[in-house]
C-alpha cells in the first residue's frame, strides 16, 4: 500500500514539485484516448457529479456513461488521492469502451472530492498525515456499506443494464475496498480488478482474501513489484483464497512500482499501465 516511504523514494528521485506536475499531466495526455470507440463506433460520452446516499452521509462521485443505451455497471475506488481529475479521465476512457462508470468519493465522510488536484498536491499538503483520520473511517464495515449503497444506485439508473452485473476496480488502498464492495454485493458483482492493492490478505477475519470464498466473481490481481517484495506471500494467499472457492483470479506481479497505472503518479510506467488495462478490459469482456 502507497505510504510515506514512496513519497520518500520519488524525493530521492530528484523529483520537484513542478517535475511531480508534469509527469501527471504527460502521462494523462498518453493514457487518454478519444472515448467513443465502442466496436468501432464513435460515442457521446454523458458525465455529471452525482450525490449517492448511504448510511453514514451523503457521497459525491463522478458518474460517466454512454449517452445512449444501457451499458455493464462499474464501481471505482481511487487511491489514497482521492477522487480527482486523473480519476475522472481514466473513468472517460473506460466509458468510452461501452461502460457506466461511477468513481467514488472514499473520504466523503469529511471532505468533498476533490481533496487533492494529484499527487503534487498530495505531497505538498503533508496527505498521509491529513488522510489518516480519514482512512480511519473507512472500516471493513463502511467500506462495504459503501460499496452496496454505490451498487444500489448504479442498479436505478437507466444508463445502467443490470442483467449485466457490476465490474468493481480499486488502486492502492481502494483494492481492498474493491474485494470488499464484492463481498457486499455477491449477486451483482461479477468481476473485479485491484491494481497495486494494499492489505488485500492477512490473518485478519476480514481481510479481503478470506472474502472471496463469499463472492462469485472474476479476479484480477495486479501486484506492484515493490509491494510484492514487502509482503511476498500475499499473492499466494490469493491463489489460495481464490482457488479454494473456485473462482477465475489472474494474479501477476508487474516489473512496476506501487502506483503505476494511475496517471498522474511518479511511479507510472505506460507500458505495465497499457498492459493492465487490456486486461481490465478482458476481465470485463468475458464476465460481464
Amino acid at each position: 500500500m502507497c505510504d510515506d516511504t514512496d513519497l520518500a523514494r520519488w524525493a530521492k528521485m530528484g523529483l520537484s514539485r513542478r517535475q511531480f506536475s508534469a509527469i501527471g499531466v504527460a502521462a494523462g495526455i498518453a493514457a487518454c484516448t478519444k472515448p467513443g470507440n465502442v466496436k468501432g463506433k464513435e460515442i457521446d460520452l454523458n458525465e455529471q457529479m452525482v450525490r449517492i446516499a448511504t448510511a453514514d452521509g451523503t457521497m459525491d462521485a463522478f458518474f460517466v456513461h454512454p449517452a445512449s443505451g444501457a451499458h455493464p455497471g462499474v464501481i471505482v475506488w481511487p487511491d489514497i488521492a482521492g477522487l480527482r481529475d486523473t480519476f475522472k479521465e481514466m473513468a472517460r476512457r473506460l466509458a468510452g469502451e461501452g461502460y457506466a462508470v461511477l468513481v467514488l468519493n472514499p473520504f466523503y465522510r469529511d471532505a468533498p472530492a476533490p481533496q487533492f488536484s494529484g499527487f503534487a498536491d498530495f505531497a505538498q499538503k503533508g496527505g498521509f498525515q491529513l488522510v489518516e483520520p480519514w482512512r480511519a473511517k473507512m472500516t471493513p464495515d463502511a467500506v462495504m456499506r459503501d460499496g452496496k449503497a454505490a451498487g444500489d444506485w448504479l442498479g436505478g439508473q437507466a444508463a445502467v443494464d443490470k442483467a449485466k452485473g457490476l465490474g468493481v476496480q480499486g488502486y492502492c488502498m481502494g483494492g481492498a475496498c474493491a474485494v470488499r464492495t464484492a463481498g457486499a454485493l455477491p449477486e451483482a458483482v461479477k468481476a473485479v480488478g485491484s491494481f497495486h492493492g494494499g492489505a488485500l490478505a492477512g490473518d485478519d477475519a476480514q481481510a479481503p482474501a478470506k472474502l472471496l470464498a463469499h463472492t462469485h466473481a472474476d479476479y484480477l490481481f495486479a501486484i506492484a513489484q515493490n509491494d510484492d517484495a514487502k509482503a511476498p506471500t500475499d499473492k499466494d494467499a490469493l491463489r489460495k483464497a481464490a482457488d479454494e472457492a473456485k473462482l477465475n483470479a489472474e494474479i501477476e506481479v508487474y516489473p512496476a512500482d506501487h502506483g503505476w497505472t494511475v496517471p498522474d503518479s511518479p511511479a507510472y510506467n505506460a507500458a505495465s499501465a497499457e498492459k493492465a488495462w487490456g486486461r481490465l478490459l478482458a476481465l470485463y469482456s468475458k464476465a460481464l
